[in-house]
């Protein structure tokens, strides 16, 4: 998954070394067979589907008939059957931002973990989490930081099972660790792009660059007081707690005709559906006027200038449901507080996939390049 980096982590990391492009080189695998690397790696972010599949996805150690979902683009969390029960698991950093302040950093680095987990259509149950800790973190900030965890873990009725906790010389922020966050649950619950029909429909939930607003507005609130008064700051720094997809998928769960889930992270909705698609090998006709735009989030994206289709945007959930059930499931998003609307359907993979807007219609492209990477990075330059 995707994330986002506080104005003074951005600095630092510019002064990291980063991998530069190169030529294509071979490589041996413990199987003897030579592979050719031709894609390069971005300074940073994600790294591109290509190079996973060159690099990462032709070894994985292994086969195991139990596996029944492995690492795969578009898809947050792999499952493994372990006798009548599935467990599904996906593993992320575990990102601090101290600028947050560590309760609310802490609050976000948990639901960056269990989000990509909930979406399978299991429970989310238990945690595994290795600390690295940078020097510099005090004692108190970490009983700060792990009370935090430890508060949204009882309200979410997740267990703590193991673990690593020291500090070490050349760990920084944010990236303090790593975690994995395991849901459990009959196969018959389980969720995934296997289940996908054609005439599903396509839902949303709050919007595009949830994370990208909430994320800037905590990160350079200067900024948002400069462009649009303190008012306007204080509206889309109240996004940040947006950033979580636990509560929409514990109501979607009560749902028998939801066929599967993604999180709209790295390259918002408009990468996420891609990555969904690419994933299920169906075609998708989006109505985009028919997606909601939370009126702060537009007009961050305004005055920053930056598409917020293809922004990050971690708490946007993106699901494809039995179009008999989708009217419930938008009734009951509403219910909870949680803005929701039906976007398009599922197409037969031989119609491609479309956005239309209006009178106009264009491929859905996947866009590449998160828009939020160079902005925080500009806002960091400017602020010194």
């Amino acid at each position: 998954m995707a994330f986002g980096y506080g104005g003074a982590i951005i600095a630092r990391l510019r002064t990291l070394p980063c991998g530069g492009p190169f030529e294509p080189e071979q490589v041996k695998t413990c199987e003897g067979r030579n592979m050719s690397i031709t894609s390069d790696m971005p300074e940073l972010g994600k790294i591109p589907p290509e190079f996973f599949d060159s690099v990462i996805y032709p070894r994985l150690g292994a086969p195991d008939p139990a596996i029944l979902i492995g690492p795969r683009h578009g898809v947050d969390y792999g499952v493994v059957r372990v006798g009548d029960q599935c467990m599904a698991f996906s593993t992320d950093p575990f990102f601090i931002v101290p600028a947050f302040g560590f309760t609310k950093a802490a609050w976000f680095g948990f639901h960056i973990v269990f989000c990509d987990v909930a979406v399978s259509g299991l429970v989310p149950r238990y945690l595994t989490i290795d600390l690295n800790l940078p020097p510099e973190m005090t004692a108190l900030q970490l009983d700060e930081m792990w009370e935090s965890v430890h508060c949204e873990a009882v309200k979410y009725g997740i267990s703590i099972v193991t673990g690593h906790t020291a500090r070490y010389a050349g760990c920084n922020y944010p990236m303090v660790g790593g975690a994995t966050a395991i849901a459990v649950g009959p196969e018959s619950d389980l969720r995934g792009p296997h289940l996908v029909r054609s005439g599903d429909a396509v839902v949303i939930t709050k919007g595009p660059a949830v994370e990208a607003t909430g994320l800037l507005a905590v990160s350079f609130p200067g900024h948002f007081v400069r462009e649009g008064g303190p008012e306007f700051q204080r509206e889309a720094e109240d996004i940040f707690f947006q950033m979580s997809v636990l509560d929409d998928c514990a109501i979607a769960r009560a749902f028998p005709g939801i066929r599967t889930m993604h999180d709209a992270t790295e390259c918002g909705v408009w990468g996420g559906l891609h990555e969904m698609a690419s994933a299920g090998g169906y075609g998708l006709r989006i109505d985009k006027e028919s997606i909601p735009i939370q009126s702060v989030i537009r007009r961050t994206a305004d005055l920053f200038g930056f598409d917020p289709f293809c922004a990050i945007s971690e708490g946007s959930l993106l699901l494809i449901i039995d179009p008999a059930e989708a009217p419930l499931l938008l009734k009951e998003f509403e219910g909870n507080g949680i803005t929701a609307a039906v976007i398009g359907e599922v197409r037969p993979a031989a119609e491609g996939l479309k956005i239309i807007a209006g009178c106009a219609e264009r491929t859905l492209e996947h866009p590449r390049v998160d828009p939020y990477w160079g902005l925080a990075d500009r806002l960091a330059r400017e602020a010194g």
